[in-house]
């Protein structure tokens, strides 16, 4: 994931910073407790896409 595209991307929900999940090529959202998949190395950034975080699981 380049440095500089994940410094400028955000939550499409609600425009917090994201962390760089790698083993799971994933982008995570905390406050939303979403995370957004990265496919052939292009982030999907669609609300419907993302992956809800169970409460009971760690980022």
């Amino acid at each position: 994931m380049d440095r500089k595209l994940l410094e400028i991307l955000v939550c499409p929900v609600c425009k917090s910073s994201l962390s760089y999940k790698k083993e799971d090529k994933e982008l995570i959202c905390k406050p939303c407790r979403l995370a957004y998949p990265i496919r052939d190395d292009i982030p999907v950034m669609l609300e419907e896409e993302a992956r809800e975080i169970p409460p009971d699981q760690d980022f």
